[in-house]
């Protein structure tokens, strides 16, 4: 810390770490920039939900400014961060350079394709808003072009979804994608029948969220299957493009591929030219620090570190929250002259994933739920880890009369055919 004036803590990154550690520091004798390159906070669980047509983008997204516009200590800057030089002590992002005291990286992930990035065009991923858009737009309008497509071979093309990954995210977009063919769309088109789509979700390992028992797994598979979901286990997809994609032993023809399979930390690492793995996350110290720099932390999805068992903690949103306040605690002690808090400790709270309507699987400890309350139980989660009364209740309707009505009131295309 830099005598003769407040330490200058700056924060890359308004996501959940970076968020827990701007408020963990409200009360500390520190200044606080936080820098992102969005003006928004997105809940990235449901992301889903806006890319499938039941949520709107505003439900789940808070502008950063208003969340933390009661914290007087903190500055907001939107701008993009191009470079970091640790030897100054600078952050450049656009045209600024801002000094710091303390630095927090909270960059978080974006989407791998394992070394095909070229099919980042052809396959969106789920992490943003803009993504979230852009999948909404294709899946509605693959049903538009379904309707008006004279050959029949085309037709199946676009009633045909693949989802690539078996994890959460794919197992919730495959159900709700086949909720809305099944249920929300069945009686809106007269050539077309969306209910005879074609939903395919390809792993390619051994079986569907392999974070969870295998007793969850199957359940969620036979959920899926009963939803008329055809799932592909492993299967490695080789080829990727406008029309489908490829694997081993064959190809499926589809107009709509989005990929779930994998995720590579931002490139936070080459700015700061630190040891990282395979996947760009950064090694870090107990305290979450970078080693060699104990004025520079890591949080979130960009940290590899370990928990008490020496598993790597997961990417999760609970995980970034628990590090970016960490973090900040961590920080406020060292401004008020205390000693640092013990190093950091992951608590596991538990796996959870929707499947479709009342349908979920749930593990806290040795707690399992499955089915309908399974359901309920996702559904109250997610509402309270939510910003904002409003948020909260709005969503609560929305679901609400989504299960009573099976209608999703966000199915624009906003955006015009290509």
């Amino acid at each position: 810390m830099t005598e003769g004036h407040r330490p200058r803590i700056v924060i890359i990154g308004g996501g959940f770490a970076g968020l827990e550690a701007a408020k963990a520091l409200a009360h500390a004798p520190v200044d606080v920039v936080l820098i992102d390159r969005r003006n928004h906070h997105c809940f990235q669980p449901l992301l889903y939900q806006v890319a499938t047509a039941a949520l709107s983008p505003a439900d789940i997204a808070w502008p950063i400014r208003s969340i933390l516009s009661r914290q007087r200590n903190v500055r907001v800057l939107m701008a993009q961060v191009s470079a970091i030089d640790i030897a100054a002590n600078i952050v450049k992002a656009g045209p600024v350079s801002i000094p710091y005291d303390t630095l927090v990286l909270a960059t978080g992930v974006t989407h791998s394709y394992f070394g095909h990035d070229e099919w980042a065009g052809v396959a969106p991923g789920l992490k943003s808003i803009e993504d979230a858009r852009l999948i909404r737009g294709r899946f509605l309008l693959a049903f538009e072009r379904a309707e008006i497509a004279e050959d029949e071979t085309e037709r199946r093309r676009f009633l045909t979804f693949v989802i690539v990954g078996g994890g959460p995210t794919g197992v919730e977009m495959a159900g709700s994608i086949a909720e809305v063919a099944s249920r929300t769309l069945r009686s809106d088109f007269r050539r077309i029948d969306p209910s005879t789509s074609r939903i395919v979700l390809i792993e390619a390992g051994p079986r569907l969220l392999p974070a969870l028992p295998e007793n969850l797994s199957r359940y969620a598979q036979r959920a899926l299957e009963r939803m008329g979901v055809e799932i592909r286990l492993r299967t490695a997809v080789t080829g990727c493009d406008s029309s489908g994609v490829s694997f081993a032993d064959g190809r499926i023809d589809s107009a709509t591929v989005i990929w779930a399979a994998g995720v590579a930390a931002s490139p936070a690492a080459q700015w700061i030219a630190t040891e990282h793995d395979r996947a760009g996350r950064i090694k870090v110290r107990p305290d979450l620090s970078l080693p060699g720099k104990p004025d520079i932390f890591v949080t979130g999805d960009l940290a590899s570190v370990q928990d008490k068992a020496g598993r790597p903690v997961p990417g999760i949103a609970a995980a970034a929250k628990q590090m970016g306040r960490y973090v900040g605690r961590l920080i406020a002690a060292r401004a008020a002259g205390r000693a640092d808090p013990k190093p950091f400790a992951y608590r596991h709270y538990g796996d959870l994933a929707t499947i479709g309507r009342k349908a979920a699987v749930v593990k806290i400890g040795r707690f399992e739920l499955t089915g309908f309350i399974g359901w309920l139980f996702w559904g109250v989660a997610h509402i309270y880890f939510l910003i904002g009364i409003r948020n909260r209740f709005v969503i609560a309707v929305t679901w609400l009369w989504s299960y009573l009505t099976f209608r999703r009131g966000a199915r624009l295309i906003s955006d015009p055919p290509a």
